[in-house]
């Protein structure tokens, strides 16, 4: 089966790619990486093998680019408020919602991988294993682990 030309896959699996990309690291970065995804994507393309998973192809390109967005967060310098300034408080956070995908996000990174592919992406066990590059067993033993963290904090 051949490949179908860029644009008609990247329409297909975009929303995927998108919603994955905004669960995984929040809106605020979400469309920086997904631009980023999608450069490597069209690079990428025209070395695909013909009957490759599609969908599968562009999520693992995301979360690797969902990776490399959390380690360059990681490696950011933190503003130090001036010692002078008053303490404001933060804004109230709407909804368990936000409070849900925060602590999503605070999952370690194949965990919370697992999470998002299952739950925002309804991807099956198999599908999951091949996104994370793993074995089916260690995608159910990721998918468990997340959702027994989740559990705690919400219990």
């Amino acid at each position: 089966m051949a490949l179908p030309p860029f644009q008609i896959a990247l329409e297909e699996h975009r929303e995927a790619v998108s919603r994955f990309l905004t669960a995984s690291i929040g809106r605020q970065e979400a469309e920086d990486v997904l631009q980023e995804t999608l450069i490597a994507a069209l690079r990428g393309y025209p070395r695909l093998r013909h009957g490759s998973n599609l969908r599968a192809w562009f999520l693992t390109i995301a979360r690797n680019k969902a990776l490399d967005s959390h380690r360059a967060r990681a490696r950011r310098p933190v503003p130090v408020p001036d010692p002078d300034a008053q303490a404001v408080d933060p804004p109230a956070v709407e909804g368990a919602d936000e409070e849900l995908w925060s602590a999503v996000r605070a999952l370690p990174p194949k965990q919370r991988a697992a999470v998002v592919l299952r739950f925002v992406n309804d991807l099956s066990h198999r599908e999951i294993a091949r996104v994370l590059d793993s074995s089916e067993a260690a995608a159910r033993q990721n998918l468990r682990e997340g959702l027994s963290k989740l559990r705690e904090e919400w219990a």
